[in-house]
């Protein structure tokens, strides 16, 4: 028994250690890939889309609070890659973790699911988790940066909302991108596949050409949100938003399409407007109709019972009992 004992102590070092190190490498991958395409606000370079603080909350929400020191070592190695040490990147550090902390806290609060399937459940994660606990690193970085002296005190607000909105858009679209693939497990039957099949292959038309069309077709990517939000759910709307929300940003700081022509801060507030504006009619479309499915099957499940009651009844026989539905299989 002692050997038993002893051995599992031993493994739950181990353990930590390994999941740490696949939470830094998951949150390093999402930096570098992040990085891939900035703009410059201010003298100071900013990432439309910042993927690691969305890795960072869908990593607290699936594996609990052990989970930050990967946070923290994640975001030190993105550092390391584009800059040295120095008190402004010490206070980024503390703003990265810090934030995603501060998501897990408050959604596990209000009771948080991480499957979505409620819409008070997307209000949480839009209002909480994107909107509110990311004033923590926006804070923190522009911060330091004007107290180090490498942003002027006139530049602070632009630097500020230009760091929330990439920090906020990595939770809106990455997180629940990553919670679905998590809890994915239901299969598609073959006539959904082929409309998903039929979806993508329209996705992948229309997106590029509204995002790069010189005509400023952006809201043609709307149709497309509703009609995967309509059959797929989740899964469709948030897919789409992502490849949406990709081809935008390229395009954005390529500064063709729609972006063409414009000041590099008129670049950053639209880009952040549609990509705002997009995921949150994704994500809350999604969830209000998971809800109503919810919804409907519990309804029909319990019409099914009292026919089968009257049934029994109507023969004199006794009703056989059921277990009572639970909380969940209510909502």
């Amino acid at each position: 028994m002692a050997a038993v004992v002893a051995l599992q102590d031993l493994r739950r070092p181990a353990v930590f250690a390994l999941q740490t190190l696949a939470v830094a490498a998951c949150y390093y991958a999402a930096g570098r890939l992040g990085l891939l395409r900035q703009l410059v606000v201010e003298d100071a370079v900013v990432t439309p889309i910042w993927p690691p603080t969305g890795v960072a909350v869908a990593c607290l929400l699936l594996f609990g609070l052990r989970t930050w020191p990967g946070i923290a070592l994640g975001a030190l190695c993105v550092v390391l890659s584009i800059s040295s040490i120095q008190p402004a990147v010490v206070g980024t550090l503390v703003g990265n973790t810090a934030a995603p902390v501060c998501a897990y806290y408050m959604l596990r609060k209000v009771g948080f699911r991480t499957d979505l399937a409620r819409l008070r459940d997307g209000v949480s994660l839009v209002f909480l988790g994107a909107l509110t606990a990311t004033l923590v690193s926006a804070t923190a970085g522009a911060g330091l940066l004007v107290l180090t002296g490498k942003l002027a005190s006139g530049g602070f607000w632009l630097v500020w909302s230009a760091w929330w909105a990439g920090d906020a858009m990595g939770v809106l679209i990455v997180t629940p991108v990553l919670l679905l693939l998590h809890g994915a497990q239901r299969q598609l039957r073959a006539l959904r596949w082929r409309e998903a099949l039929v979806l993508t292959v329209v996705a992948w038309v229309v997106v590029p050409f509204a995002t790069h069309s010189d005509l400023s077709m952006l809201f043609l990517v709307y149709p497309l949100l509703i009609w995967a939000a309509l059959r797929f759910q989740l899964a469709g709307s948030m897919l789409c938003a992502l490849f949406a929300s990709v081809m935008v940003t390229i395009a954005a700081t390529d500064q063709v399409g729609p972006f063409e022509r414009l000041t590099r801060i008129e670049v950053m507030i639209k880009l952040q407007a549609f990509n705002g504006g997009m995921a949150l009619t994704a994500l809350l479309l999604s969830a209000v109709i998971t809800e109503q499915l919810h919804t409907r099957r519990s309804v029909e499940q319990a019409c099914q019972e009292l026919v089968e009651v009257l049934e029994h009844l109507t023969a004199g026989e006794t009703p056989p009992s059921r277990p009572p539905m639970s909380a969940k299989d209510r909502l």
